[in-house]
């Protein structure tokens, strides 16, 4: 909640507005997973904006190392990721299962896998999907608008701008088996494009 507050203090310094829609949709009883698009490293101000209580993130191992980015999402208790290693990811998450439904927390994974700040959505990996179905606990997609109109990485220019943010609807798994992982994705990904595309004022 420190942290929180702190992050929410840079839209300020950086001229960054945000509309938020649906923050009803988090209020599920116990644990959910919650998967969002991944533009830049300004989603962590979007993120401070609408993380529900007793949320954890999932991130890359990398992001560990990113100067006061990663120690921030350190102090934070982000659950760090080894991605070359399939069986060291694998057994993390089965943890992260276990924990998630004992503890009765959220997990805040990024189905992309990495920053895309090009308008539409990279292909989603399976693990959150996987996790959601382990665990038999709903999907909460978030979707944020596109940053295109006034953050260029490759330039670095940046502009002030407006922030769309939209919870969507809970996805129930009860029921689900791993059979039916690759539908809950795509029915995802199809939801959570057509919402990027809304926000963002483009054509589907």
């Amino acid at each position: 909640r420190i942290i929180r507050a702190v992050v929410r203090t840079f839209k300020y310094f950086f001229g960054v507005r945000f509309e938020l829609k649906g923050l009803e949709n988090f209020k599920v009883e116990g644990p959910a997973i919650i998967v969002s698009n991944h533009q830049s490293v300004l989603d962590m101000m979007g993120l401070m904006e609408v993380l529900p209580d007793n949320c954890v993130q999932v991130g890359k191992r990398e992001l560990m190392y990113m100067g006061s980015v990663g120690l921030i999402m350190y102090l934070g208790g982000v659950i760090f990721i080894n991605r070359k290693s399939t069986s060291s990811a694998k057994m993390v998450m089965s943890e992260v299962a276990k924990t998630m439904v004992a503890e009765n927390v959220k997990v805040w994974v990024y189905p992309e896998g990495t920053r895309n700040c090009t308008g539409d959505l990279l292909p989603f990996k399976k693990g959150a999907f996987h996790l959601a179905v382990q665990a038999q606990v709903p999907v909460i997609p978030v979707v944020y608008s596109s940053f295109t109109s006034f953050y260029n990485p490759k330039t670095k220019l940046f502009t002030s701008g407006k922030i769309k943010v939209e919870v969507l609807p809970p996805i129930e798994t009860k029921g689900l088996t791993s059979d039916d992982v690759t539908d809950l994705s795509d029915r995802c990904f199809s939801t959570m494009r057509e919402t990027l595309f809304r926000l963002s004022g483009r054509p589907s």
